[in-house]
């Protein structure tokens, strides 16, 4: 399946944000009571918020789009701010990769993850580090299948009122 990856601007963030809510209440509908997830999605993907992480220079934020509509999203930066293990390399976190269900099997989470990967090589990363959800084993075997390795530490990651955890994996980068 051939998709488009384009960079999502300050004018896509009602679409951003409907994708993220969208794909992000899919993965994780029924590991939390729904007034726990509408307050998440309200807190974490409203478009003011959206909008003003658009004008950080340095947040990337993408479109998978298939026939010029979006079906997936990933955003990425070089952040060290929750993982202080990861602070002795030049490191980029992976911070989202979603893919509407409909399309998940089809390979676009791998595209965006090539191109993750390819942006990660090009500007001299030294690792690649992501959060995923302690049962989300889809996942977890799609970042073991692209080299990534769970690095013994997790972190709370609640949804609102609902405590959850996610396990840090990582992926080194071979100069």
């Amino acid at each position: 399946m051939e998709i488009t990856i384009r960079r999502v601007i300050k004018e896509d963030a009602a679409v951003f944000s409907a994708l993220s809510k969208k794909t992000f209440y899919d993965t994780f509908t029924g590991t939390c009571t729904e007034q726990d997830m509408d307050e998440f999605l309200e807190e974490y993907f409203n478009i003011p918020l959206i909008e003003t992480q658009l004008e950080v220079e340095d947040d990337y934020f993408y479109f998978a789009e298939y026939e010029g509509t979006p079906i997936g999203l990933v955003r990425f930066k070089e952040d060290y701010e929750e993982f202080e293990a990861i602070r002795q390399w030049k490191s980029l976190e992976l911070k989202r990769l979603y893919i509407l269900k409909e399309y998940h099997g089809k390979g676009v989470a791998q595209q965006l993850m090539d191109f993750v990967l390819d942006y990660a090589y090009s500007n001299q990363f030294e690792v690649v580090w992501l959060g995923v959800w302690e049962f989300n084993f889809r996942a977890q075997k799609f970042y073991d299948k692209n080299g990534f390795t769970f690095t013994g530490h997790s972190h709370p990651y609640p949804i609102s009122n609902t405590p959850q955890t996610d396990l840090w994996y990582w992926r080194f980068l071979n100069k």
